[in-house]
């Protein structure tokens, strides 16, 4: 017998239309009481919640003794259905698992072990070469996600989309808010991962569904898609738009080193391919340069807002003893005055007869250089505002709540 201070595990299984595998998932849910009680935990407390099923799903899971059935009137979504169990649960460690018998509940002390060594959120992991029934598209696409999620947070995850899982109640707040819909699960991972949280993946096998997917690969990859990037923008905007922004710049060097190096090897003039190339430098380098100095002052933002230091950066751990960005003042001024004495030289030039073929290159260029140092210097005057109002938002005990 467990005592009256055993932790209590709870399960929560979301249901929309499962009449034909709900049964055998609860009976193999239910049985693993014997185990919980080895382990000292108390349970399993078994919630379903029926997400507005037009089948037998409800009076199925009506009839079945030490299971709590939670109905919503209309379908609201797997998030909702789930963010509803887990409300009503009372258990420490709560847990999740579809309905359609795809994950085996068999498993769960494996998770459930890993929370009481210490984790917040244990994730059973369909990619980690165990047995699996998931069809190839899908693996790809799960494959992708968990890839985008590892780079936006930092943290390798090899399956960011599992739909079984343990959680700590209080770890259950520092999540919030997370979506209805299916994109419920990788939006968890990665405010997991932004939030310092503990997670940590347990290998499981994944089996074919029961029933009719819901799950459409277009539609709700594309919410993947979305809702992951702009969960990492409210947490660190710079991982994405300084990704993107020096992605631009780069992009700019390449093609400007490709331009010197043809006029210095005798090329005066540019075909039609070249023409695409200066067009395409021009607009990385100055949009790159914007999209990095938006990224780094959203972020001073976002710490000024939530009162707390800047955590993240582009890449993760400070690469200086000084962020990157505080060094946008001086940088911009120097690449603004070798753009304008690039054009002085080059009117200069022009006026002592040089044809203009022989030079436009050259005057392109430092207006490229010209237009980011600008938008570098208009970046660092926006950011040291911001730090300068954080350093009047002194907290009663004196100290600075900077960015």
């Amino acid at each position: 017998m467990t005592s009256a201070s055993a932790i209590t595990f709870s399960v929560v299984i979301p249901a929309f239309n499962e009449e034909q595998g709900i049964l055998p998932i609860l009976q193999r849910v239910l049985s693993l009481r014997p185990q919980l009680a080895a382990a000292g935990l108390e349970g399993p407390e078994v919630i379903v919640v029926d997400d507005g099923s037009r089948d037998r799903t409800a009076e199925l899971v009506g009839a079945v003794p030490d299971v709590r059935i939670i109905r919503h009137g209309e379908n609201r979504g797997y998030g909702a259905a789930l963010k509803t169990g887990m409300t009503a649960a009372r258990g420490e460690l709560i847990a999740f698992l579809d309905a359609d018998g795809t994950y085996p509940p068999e498993s769960f002390p494996a998770l459930w072990q890993a929370a009481l060594d210490g984790a917040d959120l244990v994730v059973g992991s369909r990619m980690a070469d165990q047995e699996s029934a998931m069809p190839v598209s899908r693996r790809i696409g799960n494959r992708l996600f968990a890839g985008l999620v590892t780079v936006l947070g930092n943290h390798r995850v090899r399956d960011s989309a599992s739909g079984m899982r343990v959680v700590r109640r209080e770890a259950l707040r520092r999540l919030e808010p997370l979506p209805d819909g299916l994109h419920f699960t990788p939006i968890m991972s990665l405010r997991a991962m932004h939030e310092g949280l503990a997670l940590v993946e347990v290998p499981i096998p994944y089996a074919e569904r029961i029933g009719h997917s819901k799950l459409s690969a277009v539609r709700d990859g594309l919410r993947y898609l979305q809702s992951i990037v702009w969960t990492a923008l409210s947490y660190n905007p710079v991982r994405v738009l300084g990704g993107l922004g020096l992605a631009g710049v780069l992009v700019a060097a390449l093609v400007g080193a490709g331009l010197v190096a043809a006029r210095l090897s005798g090329v005066t003039t540019l075909g039609p391919w070249g023409v695409i190339a200066v067009f395409a430098a021009l607009v990385a380098g100055v949009g790159g340069a914007s999209l990095f100095g938006l990224g780094a002052t959203f972020n001073y933002l976002l710490a000024l807002l939530r009162r707390e230091p800047i955590r993240y950066g582009l890449f993760g751990a400070p690469l200086f003893t000084r962020p990157l960005e505080r060094h946008f003042g001086w940088a911009g001024v120097m690449a603004a005055a070798a753009g304008g004495a690039l054009a002085a030289g080059s009117l200069v030039l022009g006026l002592y007869g040089w044809p203009i073929d022989r030079l436009w290159l050259y005057l392109v260029g430092s207006a490229l250089l010209i237009l980011v140092g600008v938008q570098l210097v208009v970046s660092w005057i926006l950011m040291q505002t911001l730090q300068e109002v954080a350093e009047r938002n002194r907290d009663p005990n004196g100290s600075s709540q900077t960015p």
